[in-house]
């Protein structure tokens, strides 16, 4: 049995790229006869709120899409499904890592990153001593980086991790929190999802999944399947944020808006790439 999943982060009200993204993969997963999980990505406690949470459920409703696995509601999500309740499992991961030597401390800060080259970067080749306690641990990504991504049609593509992003962030500042890329990598790979649909905004974090997969041995990411399609846009041509704006489903439906314009577009989009069409 096939199965991919909707991962919505709950920090602010859903716009109509969510809404895209899961209709799509709505549409893919009954073409494919595949099973549909709902997870709430809630790792950043500091930017969830709980009617953020809610606002997940409400907006598949009005979508009219019904998952086969995950919460029912936000009483359920957070007794049974929050990422919270698996950090113990991200943290081997993390641990595991730093066995490998993959990380490193750093202290820079993101504006000091954008002035260095790799090179000129030290944290990433000084010897670890003592480290002082909450200091982040970033992923070190060799240069040049080729990772290779399956794709939903069979192909695959190479992608290199060290043009797409800098070492990312792995445990946090606050208390080592493993940082979503390890968070993202063992909920997939534990809940057996067989293919993606993203934003290809994401197509980054995807490359740094798979090179993460690779280091820890895990094959089975690898036979992941990803789609990352194009990013809606608002009316003054950026990329949609979350915000309780009129571009918010929230907004949408307090406003007596149809889900059906959505609907259609999102369906058309999915049914061009059943198709092999390049939508």
């Amino acid at each position: 049995m096939t199965k991919t999943r909707i991962a919505p982060t709950p920090s602010g009200f859903l716009h109509a790229g969510n809404a895209f993204n899961f209709l799509v993969t709505d549409k893919l997963a009954k073409a494919t006869g595949s099973r549909l999980v709902l997870r709430i990505d809630d790792l950043d406690a500091g930017r969830t709120r709980p009617e953020y949470i809610e606002d997940v459920f409400h907006s598949l409703e009005w979508l009219g899409i019904r998952v086969d696995e995950g919460p029912s509601g936000p009483d359920d999500f957070h007794s049974n499904w929050s990422q919270h309740l698996r950090m113990p499992r991200y943290r081997y991961v993390a641990e595991a890592l730093r066995s490998h030597d993959a990380l490193y401390p750093c202290l820079c800060s993101r504006t000091q990153l954008e002035t260095l080259s790799r090179a000129d970067h030290t944290c990433r080749t000084q010897p670890i001593t003592e480290v002082p306690s909450g200091t982040p641990w970033r992923l070190r990504i060799p240069e040049p980086c080729p990772v290779p991504i399956s794709e939903l049609d069979g192909t695959t593509e190479q992608h290199d991790l060290a043009a797409l992003m800098p070492d990312p962030v792995i445990l946090q500042r606050d208390t080592e929190r493993p940082a979503y890329q390890i968070a993202s990598l063992c909920d997939d790979l534990d809940m057996g999802i067989t293919f993606i649909v993203r934003g290809v905004d994401l197509l980054p974090s995807t490359a740094c999944q798979a090179y993460v997969a690779r280091l820890l041995g895990q094959d089975a990411f690898a036979t992941i399947r990803f789609h990352h399609h194009p990013l809606a846009l608002g009316s003054d041509g950026l990329k949609l944020s979350k915000s309780a704006g009129s571009s918010s489903l929230k907004a949408m439906r307090e406003s007596g808006t149809s889900p059906d314009a959505l609907i259609a577009s999102a369906h058309r989009y999915a049914e061009a790439l059943l198709m092999g069409i390049t939508p």
